[in-house]
C-alpha cells in the first residue's frame, strides 16, 4: 500500500491478509487538502448513525400504580427534569444531557385487530416496533408487516458503506416455523424488515459479527486457517501496518495505534469467552455457540463495541439490536432479582412485585452508560460519535402485566448530528402514535418523511416545542 505526499487516504480503507480485511478509522490523512475536503466531509464523514434497540416486556412504569410512583417518566415536562431515585432510568442520569425521553405514545399496530388475534402480544409486538404497522397473522412464508426505520435510513444513508446495516441480538432468534397464536416467527425472531415481506436475520454470536467486519476478506479456507492458528487477526497484516504507519502524522500514528489495540482487545475478549465456552464446564446457556458469552452483560457489553467499531470505520452507519425475546424466561441474578423475566413482567399489579420488576428494568438500562460512554470517546473530525448518533431505545409494550401497549415507554440518546437536544421529557397528547415521534426524528435526521406507520403527524421533539410542566407539592404527592 503506498501513499503519495499530497494525496489523502480513501475514506474507506482496507488492510488485508490472509482471511483479514480490517477496515481503517477516520484519519486527518484522509481529509484532502482543496476543494475536496468540503464533499469528503458531508459524505464520509459527517454522516448521522443510527442504533436502534428494542427491549421487550414493557417497563414497570408503565403500568397505573408504577406512572404514579415515576418510575418511568419523571414528573416534570420540558428541559432540566429530575429523575426521581426508583426511577427505571437513573443510570442515564450522569448523560442526561444526551437524553430525550418520550412519554405517553401509543403502539396500537401491536393490538389484536381480529377476535382470532387476541392473546397473540408477544407474537406480533416485535415485528411492530420499528415497522409500526399490523402483522399479517400466519404460519407460513406470506408474512407482512412493513419496512422498519433502520432500513429506510440505510437506504438514505448507507448504500456506500461496505454493509448498509447490521442487525444484533442477545437471545435465540432461530425458533423458525410458526410461533403461538397463528404468528410466524419471523415477526418474533427480527425488528429489522427490508420490505414488508423481508425480515433481516439477526445476529447473536458475537464471533460471527466480529468476521462480519474483519474477517471476510480472502478464501474460506485462508479464514480457517487464521481461526485454527488462535492469532489474532491482525497478525495477518502486521507488514500493512507497518507501511501505513510510516505515511502518518504523529497524531494519526496514535490513532491508529489505540484503534487496533482495542481490536485485538475485542478479539481477545470473544477468544477467552470460546475458550471457556469450549473447556467442559458446565454452561448457563447450553445452548448458545461458543462464541456467546454466558454473562449478559459481557454479552451486551461486546455487541456495543462491535456496533461502535462498525461506526468508526464506516463499515455501516445503521445497526438494530434486539435485546430480549419475547415471552423469555431467562433471569438477572446480578440485577438483584432472581425472577424470570416474563413472570416478572405478569406482577399482578402487587407493588412489590413492581418494583422488583423495575429492578429488572433498572439493570437492563445500566447497560447503556457503557455504550455511551465508548461512541463518545471516539473522535471523528470535530465531533465524537455520540455526537453524531441517534439512538432509539424503546419496547412496543407497555404494560407487561396486560400486554398494553398504549403509553410504551420510549427515549432517544445522543445528538444525531443537532436532531436531537438531550436534557428533555415530551409527553405526547394521550393518543399520540409513536410513529409521530420516529416521522420528526427522521425529519430532522434529514429525511423527507411526512408519515410512517400509523402516524398522524409530527412530535416536536425539541424544548421549544413542548410546554413546560413542573409539579405543585401537592401534586407530586398525589
Amino acid at each position: 500500500m503506498n501513499f503519495i505526499t499530497g494525496k489523502h487516504i480513501p475514506r474507506r480503507s482496507f488492510l488485508r491478509g490472509m482471511g483479514a480485511t480490517v477496515a481503517l478509522p477516520f484519519l486527518d490523512a484522509m481529509v484532502p487538502a482543496g476543494p475536496l475536503w468540503k464533499r469528503v466531509m458531508e459524505r464520509d464523514v459527517d454522516q448521522a448513525r443510527l442504533v436502534c434497540i428494542e427491549f421487550v416486556h414493557g417497563l414497570a412504569g408503565n403500568n397505573e400504580w408504577g406512572a404514579k410512583r415515576h418510575l418511568f417518566a419523571p414528573p416534570e415536562v420540558g428541559s432540566d427534569f429530575v429523575l426521581p431515585e426508583e426511577n427505571a432510568l437513573k443510570p442515564l442520569e450522569a448523560w442526561q444531557d444526551y437524553l430525550t425521553i418520550v412519554s405517553n405514545t401509543d403502539c396500537r399496530m401491536a393490538e389484536a385487530y381480529r377476535p382470532e388475534e387476541i392473546g397473540g402480544d408477544h407474537f406480533r409486538s416485535s415485528a411492530v416496533f420499528l415497522t409500526q404497522a399490523h402483522p399479517r397473522q400466519t404460519q407460513g412464508s406470506d408474512v407482512f408487516v412493513g419496512t422498519s426505520l433502520d432500513q429506510l435510513h440505510a437506504r438514505r444513508f448507507g448504500t456506500d458503506t461496505a454493509l448498509p446495516s447490521l442487525q444484533l441480538c442477545i437471545e435465540s432468534m432461530d425458533a423458525g416455523g410458526g410461533c403461538d397464536y397463528n404468528y410466524s416467527c419471523a415477526y418474533t425472531d427480527s425488528i429489522s424488515w427490508a420490505s414488508p415481506n423481508e425480515p433481516l436475520p439477526m445476529i447473536r454470536n458475537p464471533r460471527v459479527a466480529f468476521d462480519l467486519l474483519f474477517g471476510s476478506g480472502g478464501t474460506a479456507e485462508e479464514r480457517m486457517i487464521r481461526r485454527r492458528s488462535h492469532r489474532s487477526i491482525l497478525d495477518w497484516v502486521t507488514e500493512e501496518v507497518a507501511e501505513i504507519q510510516r505515511e502518518l502524522s504523529v497524531s494519526d500514528r496514535q490513532r491508529m495505534e489505540g484503534y487496533l489495540e482495542n481490536v485485538r482487545e475485542i478479539e481477545r475478549r470473544i477468544q477467552r469467552v470460546e475458550e471457556f465456552n469450549t473447556g467442559g464446564e458446565d454452561r448457563e446457556l447450553p445452548e448458545a455457540p461458543p462464541g456467546v458469552p454466558d454473562s449478559y452483560e459481557e454479552h451486551m457489553r461486546l455487541m456495543f463495541d462491535l456496533q461502535v467499531l462498525a461506526f468508526e470505520t464506516d463499515m455501516t452507519r445503521v445497526t438494530a439490536f434486539k435485546t430480549g425475546r419475547d415471552a423469555s424466561n431467562r433471569s438477572y441474578p446480578e440485577s438483584g432479582s432472581d425472577r424470570a423475566f416474563h413472570p416478572a413482567s405478569h406482577h399482578g399489579d402487587n407493588p412489590e412485585a413492581i418494583l422488583e420488576f423495575n429492578t429488572i428494568n433498572r439493570y437492563h438500562v445500566n447497560m447503556l452508560p457503557y455504550f455511551l460512554e465508548r461512541l463518545k470517546g471516539v473522535q471523528e473530525g470535530d465531533k465524537d460519535l455520540l455526537e453524531k448518533t441517534a439512538i432509539i431505545y424503546g419496547s412496543p409494550m407497555a404494560d407487561g402485566n396486560l400486554h398494553n401497549h398504549r403509553r410504551c415507554p420510549l427515549i432517544l440518546l445522543g445528538k444525531g448530528n443537532g436532531a436531537l437536544e438531550g436534557n428533555l421529557h415530551v409527553k405526547a397528547p394521550e393518543g399520540t402514535p409513536m410513529a409521530n415521534a420516529f416521522v420528526r426524528l427522521f425529519q430532522d435526521l434529514g429525511h423527507d418523511m411526512s408519515s410512517f406507520g400509523d402516524s398522524t403527524g409530527a412530535l416536536p421533539l425539541t424544548a421549544a416545542g413542548v410546554t413546560p410542566f413542573r409539579p405543585t407539592a401537592t401534586e407530586e404527592g398525589a
